[in-house]
Order: structure tokens, then sequence, then C-alpha cells
């Protein structure tokens, strides 16, 4: 059978399958409608109230545990004669050297001395520089276009007065992404080399891309010290995960052709995966190196509360003083940068490899560009000694947008504040409040027996073990409360981002010019730093619940429109010639060919969409919710490492229930349509 007649045949046995499991699940709605509304007094009466509170008494005092071992790490625990804490401080030490180098090369220029008695022995690249060598970058690894683009992005820093701080960014970023390229890079050729390796190495991956970043900064500061280098490897170990799952994916993607070659060439295991398996991978690694860069710039922020400075910094003190004209420039130019570097990288993955002919003689012929760089460099650098504008942009030059966005808010809120306090509280009263009290005051026994029956409905047994064992480590913690206010505020986020995203996402695939208009409002979407959408949303909406909701909502539209749109470009052109040979309409081959055909990757952008609006959701902390990301919050404030890193378990045990939930739910939706085995 071939598969456009198995897609057929699974659609014509799906409605069947959904009758069952639509009556199951309304069954399933209704009892727990029932459950709530009878209250905790019924289970109090028959002995269950245990069903409802988990006892105290009863309660693992894990945030103990992890805070004794954090003390023991620090003032007792020893490597041979070194102490741990020496050890740490000393790889801090280790480096701190490239990490000053690069910010003496790009912002601060070569010191002598230290603090206010420092004196500049040279200065940094000029900003014409830079963008000289960003410029040759782009027509290296692509075309005149590319070159003068991210010259553009550059130059626009430059006009609006964010070069320091941007150079000081972008100093972190060229020491933390070769590392956690690196290491990234060698972790997954370890996992694609030995299975077991990746088995073991999986759920890691998972907790690292899962728990807030907030609960691992104190124990970093603790090891590594405040500062830009603690900055760094909080960077590091948040971007790191991607490029080891890319790695593993892009080697077992190499053709067993090329292995085959390798192999009857007599390579050894190193030359096989050094000169054989990583140049064939490389346009998939390049991917990989992308998405380290895009995190690392999402981390900036975050990182500048422990030290890191730069454009993140002046994110969080506009934030903090809700200066929302320089949170709007700072967050602006994050983007801008973040685009570069996105073309950038992306060039150099899709770049052809050199075709090596007869070369001059002549080294200047030979490297031009490298030749150009050098003689601008040193132009600019000794021309910046007589005239200053070489080497730093003029201030009279330099253009702010701050009061423009302030005074556009102060528009809104002054002309519309009657129209925006009405809306927030119609959503708040009739949708908010009710989901929140259904969530919170349903037992936790019923929350956690439907959410595994649901495991195994989707996953079998295993997945139902996975399903009740995580849930049952936020329940034993005493983190239930708090997990289900997580849960509610992401869960009616992710429904109105879906709402909102599958249609533009069905827009997009339709029509040609709404897919590009589409496609640079998600691009700019992703990379808006995640605390730029509480600037605006804050100054509009003031703190709590509703402005969080929005920032989520914003924050994690993107995937459910890219993934919407990539499903039904994606269906297989044979199947809507048969829907249009049978008279089908342009609204029936949308309903009932296109979406269901698509609905495993619709469910795979909402599984991007939930991760996304955990993470998001734990830092909309700082607009006034009381969920995990509260707590996180403040165990960073106060120092208190056990309580910050059990919440951010729990934050990361909702997120890998959600994605292996979702993720199973794909699966069984690709097996009944006939598209997997």
């Amino acid at each position: 059978m071939s598969a456009p007649e198995a897609a057929i045949t699974a659609a014509a046995a799906r409605p069947a399958r959904l009758a069952i499991d639509s009556a199951f699940w309304s069954a399933a709605f209704l009892a727990s409608l029932l459950v709530w509304s009878a209250g905790k007094s019924w289970a109090e009466a028959a002995g269950l109230g245990w069903a409802y509170d988990w006892p105290r008494a009863w309660t693992v005092p894990l945030t103990g545990w992890v805070s004794s071992f954090m003390t023991w790490l620090i003032e007792d625990a020893r490597l041979g004669p070194v102490s741990f804490v020496d050890l740490t401080r000393g790889i801090s030490w280790l480096l701190d050297i490239p990490l000053t180098i690069a910010t003496s090369l790009l912002a601060s220029g070569f010191l002598s001395g230290q603090g206010s008695a420092a004196q500049q022995i040279l200065p940094p690249l000029s900003w014409i520089a830079v963008i000289a060598v960003v410029v040759a970058m782009g027509h290296y690894a692509s075309n005149w276009k590319l070159a003068a683009f991210v010259g553009a992005c550059f130059l626009y820093l430059a006009v609006f007065g964010q070069w320091q701080s941007a150079m000081v960014t972008l100093s972190s970023i060229v020491i933390a992404v070769p590392f956690g390229v690196a290491g990234g890079l060698v972790l997954g050729i370890a996992g694609h080399r030995w299975p077991r390796f990746e088995r073991v190495m999986a759920p890691v991956l998972d907790i690292m891309q899962t728990v807030p970043v907030f609960a691992y900064l104190v124990p970093i500061l603790f090891l590594f010290g405040f500062g830009p280098v603690a900055a760094m490897i909080a960077t590091i170990i948040y971007a790191m995960p991607p490029m080891v799952r890319v790695t593993i994916l892009a080697l077992s993607q190499v053709p067993g052709e090329i292995r085959d070659f390798g192999r009857m060439a007599g390579c050894t295991p190193r030359q096989m995966t050094w000169k054989v398996m990583i140049p064939s991978a490389r346009p998939g690694l390049m991917v990989g190196v992308n998405q380290v860069i895009m995190l690392s710039l999402n981390m900036v922020i975050i990182a500048s509360m422990i030290g890191a400075g730069g454009l993140g910094y002046d994110v969080l003190t506009s934030l903090r003083r809700l200066d929302i004209g320089g949170g709007i420039e700072a967050g602006v130019a994050i983007v801008v940068l973040a685009i570069a570097l996105d073309r950038l990288s992306q060039a150099f993955a899709d770049r052809s490899p050199p075709v090596h002919g007869v070369k001059p003689a002549n080294p200047l012929r030979r490297h031009p560009w490298t030749a150009t760089v050098v003689l601008v460099i040193l132009g600019t650098g000794l021309a910046g000694l007589a005239f200053p504008a070489v080497q730093t942009y003029p201030p009279a030059g330099e253009i702010s947008t701050g009061g423009f966005w302030a005074a556009i808010v102060q528009y809104i809120n002054v002309n519309f504040f009657d129209e925006l306090e009405a809306i927030k509280t119609a959503i708040l009263v009739n949708m908010l409040v009710p989901v929140r009290r259904f969530l919170t005051e349903l037992p936790w026994a019923w929350i956690v027996a439907l959410a595994t029956i649901a495991g195994f409905r989707l996953g079998g047994v295993r997945l139902a073990l996975i399903v009740l064992g995580l849930s049952m480590f936020i329940v034993v913690n005493g983190q239930w409360e708090k997990a289900m206010i997580t849960v509610y505020l992401c869960g009616v986020s992710v429904l109105i981002a879906a709402l909102i995203g599958i249609p533009l996402g069905i827009l997009a695939a339709e029509n040609e010019r709404a897919g590009q208009l589409l496609g640079g409002i998600t691009d700019t979407l992703q990379t808006l730093p995640a605390f730029v959408y509480l600037i605006p949303v804050v100054m509009l909406f003031r703190v709590g619940d509703f402005s969080a909701m929005i920032a989520v909502v914003l924050y994690a539209l993107a995937p459910a429109i890219r993934y919407t749109a990539h499903g039904i470009r994606r269906i297989d052109p044979q199947l809507v010639e048969a829907g249009v040979v049978a008279g089908c309409t342009p609204r029936q081959l949308l309903a009932r060919i296109k979406l269901p055909l698509a609905l495993p990757e619709i469910l795979l952008g909402i599984n991007q969409t939930i991760m996304l609006a955990i993470s998001m959701v734990v830092i909309t902390a700082l607009v006034g919710t009381r969920d995990l990301g509260q707590e996180v919050y403040i165990a960073l404030t106060k120092a208190d490492t056990g309580r910050g890193i059990v919440a951010g378990l729990c934050v990361a045990c909702i997120a890998i229930i959600a994605d292996r939930l979702v993720c199973a739910a794909a699966a069984r939706t690709r097996r009944r349509l006939g598209l997997a085995p």
C-alpha cells in the first residue's frame, strides 16, 4: 500500500478512534467537575484529607539536603590536597584570561593596573574596524548583500548609542560560544559512538534545558564567584544541550556510503570521526552552532544578574526603573546583534566548499579580505590617535529612540486606560481566576491519577510510570500548589497562543506573501530576549497574572505559527490533488485533509510553545506571579541553593511531563494517519 493510500485508510478509521477518546476525556472532565464541586469537606469526612493536602510530616527534606551538600562542597570537599572551591576558582581564573582578552579587544582596551587606577595602554578595535571585520565575514560566507546587511546591523549599534554595551556582550559571546560548541560536539560524538552513554545523557540534557537558569545561578556564584566568568559559565551550561542533540542527529544522518568509503580507505576510528563523519555532517552541525549563539544571546539579561554587564545589564536596570524607552532600546540592540550573528552563522552553514585552483603567489592577492581588514584595523587605530571620532563613534551623531517609545506608552496609558483595564478585568474574572481556582482546589491525587492515565493511553506503561514519578516528586517536596499555579498560567497562555498561532500558521502556508511577513515577525519574536516583553506589558497592565500571561503568549507564539505552516507545506501533493479531484472545496481541503495530516507537526509546535511558556513563566516571577518561578527567584535573592534547585527541578518535572505527553500524542497521531509504522 502506498503512503497516500495508507494515509487515506488511516483517516477513514480516525473518526471512530477520536469518538472513543473524546468520550473518555469528556467523562474525565465531568468527573473532575464533580470532584471540584464536592470540595475538601467530603474527603476530610472520609479520612482522605491527605489527597488534598500532602501531610507536612511526609514531606521529603530535599531542600535541606541540597543546602547541606552545597555547604559541604564549599567548606569541606577536597580533591587530594586541593579544595573543591580552589579548583573551581582556578577554572574561573583560566576562563577569565580569554574573556579579558576579548573584552579588551572589543570594549575596554588593554589596561595597566586595576580599578580606578587602571590606565589604558592600547585602545580597543575602533568601531570602523569592527564593522569592517563583520562585513568581510559576510562577504566571505555569502555575498555583498549579506556583507551590507551585517555591516548595517553593527552600524545601527553605533548610531543608536549602544556600541559600548554591545561590544561587552559580544566579547562574552565570542568566548562562550566556542566553549559551548566544543563541549557539545565532544559529548555529541560520545553519545553517537556509545548509545548507552546517549541514554544516560538524555535525562541530564532534559534537566539542563528545563531547569530554570535562576536555579543554578546560586551554586555557580558560590563555586566560581561573582562576575563575568560566572555569567559565562551559566551561559555555556544553558546553551550547550542543543549542540549535543544536533551533533548526535547530524552524525546519525551521515549516509552509509560515506562511512563505507572511510572503512575501505582504512580510516582509524579517530580518522573516521574527524576526517569523514564531521566534514560530512557539517551543515547539520552548523545548525547547532546557530542554536548555541541564539541561546547565548537569550542569556545575556539573566547573566547580567551575576555580573555580566553589557546590553543585558542595560535591559535589567531599565526594567527595575520601569524605563520603557531605555529598556526597548537595549532590547532592540540585542535583537539586531542576534539577527546579524544568526545570518552570519546560517551563511557559514550553507557555504559551499571552496574550489581550489591555482593560487596567486602574492599573499595580498591570495587573501585580499584578510589584508584589507588588517589594513583597516591598523589605519583606524593610528588615525584614532589624532581623530577620536575614528576610534569611538562621536556622541553628537548618536540618535536615541527612548523618548519615542516612552511617549507611545504614555499616550496609550492616557487615552486607553479604561479600555485596557476593562479587557484585563474581563479576562481575569472570566478566564484566569476560574481556571486557577479549578486547578488549585482539585485534590493532587486526582490530577496525578489523570496525568498517569493519559501517559498510559498515549505511551504505555513506561510513560505512565515516568509521569507518575515526576508528579510525585513535586508532591512529596511540598510544591504542589505552586506547581498548579505554574500549570494554570502556562496552560491558559499556551491555549491562547495556539488559538492565535495555528490560524496564522495556516495563513502563512496558504498565502506566500503572508508567509514571508509572518516569517519576519516570528524571527523577531524568537530573537527578542524574554525580559524585553515584560517592560511594555508592565507599563500598560501593571504587575500580576494578566501581565505575565500576555508576556508568555508573545514569547511562546512563534513555534505555533512555524510548525503549523511547516506541517501544511510538507503534506504530500498527491493527497491534496486527490481531494480536489473528489470535489472538495478549499475549506473542506483544509478541514478534512490538510489539518488532520498536519496534526503531528502542529502538536510538536504546541510542545515547543509549552517549553517556551514554562521558561517564560519563571521570568514572569518579576511581575508578581506566585508560582514556582517566584520560589526560584526568592531563592536567588536569598542565596538559598536548596530552595532554588528543588523549585527548579519541579519546573523541570512539569516541562518533561508535558514534553513526553505531547510527543507521545504526536507519534500516536502519525501512526493513526499511516505516516509512521
